[in-house]
């Protein structure tokens, strides 16, 4: 079984921001904020474990975090402006490609 299969839930990923200690992200999808959030935590905690990048047993995610949900057009268009501009000093480009293959 591949750790990461990114096309299953057919959400529409608009902006990521990944810092060292949180994530902010704008995602389309038909579920409630709060199960595209979990569902993204166990993806992502299964794609770690799988690739041996992290120890499986470390508590990695807050108990829930913000979700919200966007119905205009302007709404997600700001979220998207936060996410990409709004977060402090760029960080180093990651591009996990590699990983994926």
């Amino acid at each position: 079984m591949p750790c990461w299969r990114p096309a299953e839930r057919r959400w529409k990923l608009w902006a990521a921001h990944v810092r060292t200690n949180h994530v902010h992200l704008v995602v389309e999808a038909e579920a409630r904020p709060e199960r595209v959030m979990n569902d993204l935590k166990s993806f992502a905690s299964r794609f770690l474990n799988c690739k041996g990048l992290d120890v499986p047993a470390r508590k990695r995610w807050a108990r829930h975090g913000s979700t919200r949900w966007l119905w205009k057009r302007t709404e997600v268009s700001a979220a998207i402006r936060y996410v990409v501009e709004g977060q402090g000093d760029p960080m180093a480009v990651f591009d996990a490609a590699e990983l994926l293959r």
